[in-house]
């Protein structure tokens, strides 16, 4: 039997920090298991060894919960593609994937909401089958024995309530995290102002909120400064690693410095953010007493990594954190061999010249 993990809202009341990975979708579909589009979770039953295998990279990089890859993985998506006969398999499929990887390594397992993508609020029926979609997912993962639920990358705030609404009600009493998605004003689509939303779901009984996916740490760091001002309870903070700025402030509106052409969501890599700017964003976070920290589409363990770090851990993977000074051009140990960085960085003479035209 597995031993019994400290819940999250244990953690947080004794003012621990808690670190969640995110983006198994945009990093599923890089690793070819995962189309780019309808971006629905089949890989789940198609090929469950990668999901449990992206689980265990993302907690030996430092991840604290394990979530269930049901994003996206609700009625109305798998109806796009077919498989919604396969609705309940995919989720209680994921939550045991989840919870696997949770019990062998003494993490907190999480079920998982994502905004269903036609949500009206003008229009009751929409409304309803939304609460439907929420009710059922949220009953599969009390069923499926998760820890917690994260409801995330919601644009619009009444379908943010209708998900936590639906926690509360059919949750069993277990914690809920729900995070918005900024995109360019700092209004969710239903015109109310970030941190008054956030602010309106802590109210209601959210055990954290925040905000995920969308900004890059550049674009999201002002935004959540002033959350900050307004909630009183743990924020959570999971941008996407992109180099995001004032003038293109979500990750879809990125285009390629050097073709100027629009990169989402299919040519990101010339916009990632390096580990640097990962390190210096949390360390900004940590000091504006975020305690819910991670990362959305885009991450890689490697990046989650320097933001464990950051906030004081140690996990498996920093075994193997960079370590330059062995390094054979710019390493201390190998300074002998430094006219070789002259050529890495183009100022070295061709072989054989004596420096002379």
């Amino acid at each position: 039997m597995a031993t019994k993990v400290k819940g999250l809202r244990e953690r947080l009341r004794d003012g621990e920090n808690v670190i969640c990975a995110e983006g198994y979708l945009m990093e599923l579909e890089r690793r070819g298991y995962l189309k780019s589009g309808v971006f629905t979770p089949e890989v789940v039953l198609d090929h469950p060894e990668r999901v449990t295998s992206l689980h265990e990279e993302l907690v030996h990089a430092g991840s604290d919960i394990v979530e269930a890859f049901t994003y996206y993985g609700h009625r109305e998506k798998l109806r796009l593609i077919g498989r919604e006969h396969e609705l309940e398999k995919l989720n209680l499929t994921a939550l045991s994937l989840a919870r696997g990887v949770a019990d062998k390594h003494g993490c907190l397992m999480a079920g998982n909401l994502s905004k269903t993508t036609f949500y009206d609020p003008d229009d009751e029926d929409i409304i309803a089958r939304s609460r439907a979609i929420f009710k059922e997912q949220v009953e599969w993962a009390v069923r499926g024995g998760a820890d917690m639920i994260i409801a995330e990358t919601f644009n619009d705030l009444g379908e943010a309530k209708l998900a936590l609404e639906a926690i509360l009600k059919y949750g069993n009493g277990i914690p809920a995290v729900v995070t918005l998605v900024a995109y360019f004003p700092d209004t969710t689509t239903d015109g109310v102002p970030i941190p008054q939303a956030l602010r309106e779901l802590e109210q209601l009984g959210a055990d954290v909120v925040g905000l995920n996916c969308g900004r890059g740490p550049q674009t999201m760091l002002p935004l959540l400064k002033d959350v900050r001002k307004v909630c009183k309870g743990p924020l959570a903070a999971l941008p996407v690693p992109f180099r995001t700025t004032p003038k293109q402030k979500t990750w879809h509106s990125l285009t390629d410095p050097v073709t100027g052409n629009p990169v989402y969501p299919l040519d990101l890599a010339c916009v990632q953010c390096s580990r640097g700017e990962i390190r210096d964003f949390a360390r900004e976070i940590r000091n504006l007493g975020v305690q819910y920290v991670g990362l959305c589409c885009g991450n890689t363990s490697s990046l989650l990594r320097e933001i464990a770090q950051v906030y004081g851990r140690n996990p498996p993977s920093s075994r193997y954190a960079p370590d330059l000074s062995q390094n054979f051009a710019i390493g201390e140990l190998y300074k002998r061999s430094s006219h070789i960085l002259t050529y890495m960085m183009g100022g070295g003479k061709k072989a054989g010249s004596n420096g002379s035209n």
